[in-house]
């Protein structure tokens, strides 16, 4: 199956070849140009430091501006343990720094996510400053404070009675090109696996990568520790390379430098910071050297990154990424106008199989209990003492008008919100108070009354989110696994897309779907997660005619051995289709009964019918 924007598709290793082949090359063609190998290397460990930096940023949204007190706890560590512990095997110091560097970063990932967006920024940046003042002054014993550690060794290699010492220039371009490679090769693998997809998902919309069962705080402090164990290492090739471990790696400058040139190259490409330090060191060494700028380079290579930016939003690769796309679109223009969306006539009979989730055991009660929930925000009572069970294979329908409660008690229901008091059972469990995940987990999901999609993504890839929680769990370390190898992931995504009628539009951006699609789409993110229990929040709002026709044969189609309950304003819909419908008022259940005893019930047609008679 082709996970589009999650692997490479059909030739998963051309991205390492064709990487091998270049950084093999490069000697031979930068040497005869006369170009500085010292900045070749350089660029090289910028680029192995930015391939973290971009796993945190590009790939899973979280902007860090205090990568560089990884960089410096890995490189002190292993040039302290080279220089003043008399440690012999320089690659082994390197990867006791690394690891230094990665419990470091999980420490400050426990603190710093905590927030988000910008404030997640600003503890990046207090946290830098922190350990640049540490280094500088109350450690300034092991880490040499203003002087750095001096005579950090080269690499030697003895294998088979044959000894090889790594020197300068191209003697120790070969080491760090194969630094590089390793680490490249190590985030091509961790993006197309599932906790990559995951990622990715998360970027994109980490609200609904919760909802669809997985644990978001848990990846995120995953990419910070992965960001900080790449920091770590190019921190520690920096020593080796300058056979000098400066204080300045600890500076706010070097987070900066690196954030630049990541956004130059293109964020989530991988080799976007590469690219973005080739130029960016280039650049300095010709303002420096050929139009003798001497410290003006900056303000000229700062005007330059502005223009970048402006011009080019996704950096040098993301315009080279968009361009394709766009002329893909414009390929696939004509298959989509023959692609017909779900019919109304119900012609739609692919199914997905019942939940597949280990805990689920037979439970002979009602499927779901509120019992006298209430909600407070303040002095607002939102929902009051609501006392509420679906059984086994029933359509609950839900209505109310504006302002009934009806979405605050579906928060509650699916753990968005814990009830101020009562107790929400599922199968005879109390999941009062649990997280969003943990409940889906359970096989307990809902569908948003507002689109809640991973909309960079493809349609296939949104659903593959979904199906990757019910198949892996809550949270899963398999980033070296290939996606595709996830057991019967092929088949649930594939049995979605036909059952909600976008198997023709798997590999279309949502950003490009119709809003009846869209709606599909978030209902076949629901039901990715096999749950035992589906809500559907508002699933006709905002359609045309002909859209809610075709969704309400979906639900009719989908309602087929589950358990749904509905929420609508749409009382034909929700008629036609429900087995017993509950009505709410003022936050609390006015009404309960089948849809003909609520027709007739007077108190219903006064408040929500207007009078309407069965």
């Amino acid at each position: 199956m082709k996970y589009t924007g999650l692997t490479t598709g059909r030739r998963p290793l051309l991205v390492e070849i064709l990487t091998a082949l270049g950084l093999v090359a490069a000697p031979f063609v930068l040497g005869p140009l006369n170009y500085a190998p010292g900045t070749a290397n350089q660029i090289l460990i910028w680029g192995l430091f930015g391939i973290g930096f971009d796993l945190l940023f590009g790939y899973t949204g979280l902007l860090s501006f205090g990568q560089s007190a990884f960089y410096g706890t890995g490189g002190f560590v292993a040039a302290y343990l080279l220089t003043r512990v008399g440690m012999s095997n320089v690659v082994l110091a390197l990867i006791i720094g690394m690891v230094a560097a990665a419990i470091v970063g999980y420490g400050v990932g426990l603190i710093a996510l905590r927030r988000t967006g910008i404030y997640l920024a600003m503890i990046t940046v207090a946290i830098a400053e922190t350990f640049y003042f540490l280094e500088n002054s109350p450690l300034s014993a092991w880490t040499g404070g203003e002087n750095g550690l001096p005579g950090v060794p080269t690499p030697r290699f003895d294998l088979f009675g044959f000894h090889y010492r790594v020197g300068t220039d191209w003697s120790m371009y070969g080491f760090l090109a194969v630094c590089y490679f390793v680490g490249i090769v190590i985030a091509l693998r961790i993006v197309r696996s599932p906790v990559g997809a995951i990622l990715s998902a998360i970027r994109e919309n980490p609200l609904r990568a919760a909802a669809v069962g997985h644990n978001v705080h848990g990846y995120k402090l995953t990419a910070f520790v992965i960001a900080a164990a790449y920091a770590g290492v190019a921190g520690g090739l920096l020593g080796v390379l300058q056979a000098f471990m400066p204080p300045e790696a600890f500076t706010f400058d070097t987070s900066g430098q690196l954030i630049m040139q990541t956004v130059i190259g293109g964020t989530g490409t991988l080799f976007g910071p590469l690219v973005g330090a080739a130029v960016w060191l280039s650049l300095r060494d010709f303002l420096q050297q050929s139009l003798n700028l001497g410290a003006a380079w900056k303000l000229v290579l700062g005007l330059i990154f502005v223009l970048l930016v402006c011009f080019l939003r996704r950096g040098l690769i993301g315009g080279l990424r968009d361009l394709v796309g766009w002329l893909a679109t414009r390929r696939r223009a004509a298959e989509d106008e023959s692609a017909t969306p779900i019919s109304a006539t119900g012609a739609v009979v692919a199914t997905v199989g019942p939940s597949r989730r280990k805990d689920e055991t037979p439970f002979s009660g009602p499927v779901l209990e509120a019992r006298g929930v209430t909600k407070s925000f303040g002095g607002l009572v939102a929902n009051r003492d609501i006392q509420f069970s679906v059984n086994q294979g029933e359509l609950r329908g839900v209505i109310g008008p504006n302002g009934a409660g009806k979405s605050t008690f579906f928060k509650m229901l699916t753990g968005e919100l814990p009830p101020t008091s009562g107790h929400i059972i599922f199968h005879g469990r109390d999941i009062t108070g649990m997280d969003i995940a943990s409940v889906c987990q359970l096989g307990l999901t809902k569908s948003y009354q507002v689109n809640q999609l991973f909309n960079r993504l493809t349609v296939r890839a949104n659903v593959v989110i979904a199906a990757l929680a019910e198949r892996r769990g809550r949270f899963s370390l398999d980033f070296l696994r290939r996606i595709e190898r996830v057991p019967g992931l092929d088949t649930q995504v594939e049995g979605t897309l036909a059952l909600v009628g976008l198997a023709a539009r798997a590999d279309v951006p949502v950003s490009d779907l119709a809003y009846g699609e869209k709606r599909r789409l978030e209902i076949g993110l629901a039901l990715a997660s096999s749950p035992s229990l589906l809500l559907l929040d508002e699933p006709l709002a905002g359609m045309s005619p002909r859209e809610r026709a075709e969704t309400v044969t979906l639900l009719k189609n989908i309602r087929r051995g589950r358990t749904l309950v509905v929420v609508d304003h749409d009382m034909d819909a929700i008629f036609e289709l429900a087995e017993r419908i509950t009505v709410l008022h003022e936050g609390a259940v006015l009404a309960e009964g089948t849809p003909a005893e609520i027709q007739r019930n007077k108190f219903v047609q006064e408040a929500y019918l207007g009078g309407v008679a069965a």
